[in-house]
């Protein structure tokens, strides 16, 4: 019976291992996601910062007339956000990927033959 004994604080003691290494675990995965980021942090605020403050202006100014709300949408995507981040979006030239309904005439041409 002395093997009882000696098996049972063997036992607590990977238990307790097991808890300290899940806990550890758990704070890296929660306190360092910020560190995988690539680009610069303050780079996108900068953007930000650009597009609130000509919002800001828009709302506090008088409504704009026709002409002047084609003009600034013609300068980008929209009159507020102007051609921020214009690059990053999605669009029929710069995607390569087939669309839904692509993917479904190939697999039913492949269900009738």
């Amino acid at each position: 019976m002395s093997f009882i004994n000696f098996n049972l604080p063997v036992n607590r003691l990977v238990r307790s291992l097991i808890a300290v290494c899940f806990c550890a675990l758990m704070f890296v995965s929660n306190a360092f996601p910020a560190f995988a980021v690539t680009s610069s942090l303050t780079k996108g605020e900068a953007q930000l910062t650009g597009i609130e403050k000509e919002a800001q202006r828009a709302v506090l100014k008088d409504p704009m007339s026709l002409e002047e709300t084609q003009k600034k949408a013609n300068e980008g995507i929209n009159e507020v956000q102007g051609d921020a981040d214009k690059d990053k979006m999605k669009n029929p030239s710069n995607t390569t990927s087939t669309s839904f309904e692509q993917k479904v005439r190939r697999a039913v041409s492949k269900i009738k033959d």
